[in-house]
């Protein structure tokens, strides 16, 4: 096959490829397996990325380890703009040495979502963009996420905390943004799997409702509410936050969600939290946003097989947004560091039980998990993405936020799962932590 792409700029690559047939193309490090020639024909018929994806999905390339793979994903701003008589030219090789059956567009990886050619963000078409990523295996989720459950980004103290203590900061740094007290009524738009539900009522001593799309989430996070005994406080329903009407909550939180909203639905959803937030009510959004990245075309590996019909935003939208629907923004925070230890800790954990993640959900979905986590981990490494908390009000009524940021992000006084409360009500950290 070496022989076959002298002359084509593909030979130019930064990589050494290793076919099928044992011959090698030196490139230098780091080294693509191309174990199967279907790799060829899905770059053929499918130029570009999504060519690349698919090979990759199907298991056509691979590579020889991890760090193998994390130095190609950093070469994502490397070209090759292929001239039709580079496209020929390869052709013409595949022709001569695999036979005219590469001509054939091979099938699409089953994992790969199908493609709509209208009603983007409907209800029904969203409700099938969440179930193609969130309805894989509860058991797959929870060997990658750990015991806590949580899939957005951590809040860690230091590098080497661990995944389940960084986690669990995040619920509870959320839970201070929103001065969550004894009785509140919280809604959790996009509840996964109910761990900052179940966080709030148990230190926060809060009642919950939590919305999601999945049924596989919905039906793990009511076992985990019963388990707890913290069904008389928590509601989890499979619903759509536009269909929601019984307000108005006290707080609101939205965690990892509004990714999946997109630009057109943007107004509509910061409207319709206005609408179900109380008067001096807080409205906490953690989402990823755009920094420098452009806004992806459906022919790319995160589009097709990862978060279907997603859509991220400048922050400076959803900001203004916010503002547009009546909502004030009292603090904004980046997690963008944390994003990347949080994404190495998933990419480990999968790793560690790789047999069992393949026996689970099959050797696509898993290629897909571990090739999307890494290559998230070097877009926040390098600023192409970020992650923010946006903390809103609806201004209509006092909000009780405190005068320092530091006693916003003080620690709260809970302790052994029980809530300690100040004289009226209040629980301890409340206001001066």
């Amino acid at each position: 096959m070496r022989e076959a792409l002298t002359g084509v700029r593909i030979a130019e690559l930064p990589v050494t490829l290793r076919f099928w047939d044992g011959s090698v193309l030196d490139g230098g490090a780091p080294v693509i397996e191309v174990r199967d020639p279907v790799a060829i024909a899905h770059i053929l018929h499918a130029p570009g990325q999504l060519g690349l994806a698919r090979a990759w999905v199907a298991g056509a390339l691979d590579v020889e380890d991890v760090a193998d793979l994390e130095a190609i994903l950093r070469l994502r701003s490397y070209k090759v703009e292929l001239t039709p008589r580079d496209i020929a030219r390869l052709f013409a090789a595949a022709v001569r040495i695999v036979g005219p059956a590469i001509l054939k567009k091979p099938p699409v990886p089953s994992t790969e979502a199908p493609r709509h050619r209208r009603g983007l963000h409907s209800l029904a078409r969203d409700k099938a963009a969440i179930r193609h990523h969130y309805d894989v295996s509860n058991a797959f989720y929870e060997l990658i996420l750990g015991p806590t459950m949580v899939y957005s980004c951590a809040y860690f103290a230091e590098p080497g905390e661990s995944l389940e203590a960084a986690q669990t900061r995040k619920l509870d740094l959320i839970c201070r943004k929103l001065r969550l007290a004894p009785g509140e009524r919280l809604l959790d738009i996009g509840c996964g799997w109910g761990s900052l539900l179940t966080h709030a009522a148990q230190r926060y001593g809060v009642e919950g409702v939590g919305v999601t799309l999945s049924l596989e989430q919905a039906a793990l996070a009511r076992e985990r509410v019963e388990a707890l005994g913290l069904s008389d406080q928590i509601d989890i329903r499979v619903l759509d936050y536009r269909e929601l009407t019984d307000g108005p909550f006290d707080k609101i939180a939205s965690v990892g969600m509004y990714e999946h909203v997109g630009r057109g639905e943007l107004d509509r959803y910061t409207a319709q939290v206005h609408d179900l937030l109380a008067p001096g009510g807080l409205f906490l959004n953690h989402g990823i946003a755009r920094l420098h990245s452009e806004v992806p075309s459906e022919n790319t590996f995160i589009y097709r097989y990862v978060f279907p019909d997603g859509e991220l935003s400048p922050v400076t939208d959803v900001m203004a947004s916010m503002q547009n629907a009546g909502l004030e923004v009292r603090d904004v925070e980046s997690l963008r560091e944390h994003y990347p230890l949080t994404l190495r800790a998933w990419v480990q954990n999968l790793a560690a039980r790789r047999e069992e993640a393949v026996a689970e959900v099959g050797d696509e979905r898993e290629r897909i998990w571990r090739m999307y986590m890494l290559g998230s981990a070097l877009g926040f490494e390098s600023g192409d993405v970020t992650v923010y908390q946006v903390l809103t009000t609806r201004p209509d009524a006092a909000h009780g936020l405190p005068l320092l940021r530091s006693q916003l992000l003080a620690e709260a006084g809970c302790e052994g799962g029980r809530v300690h409360r100040r004289p009226g009500g209040l629980p301890y950290g409340a206001l001066t932590g």
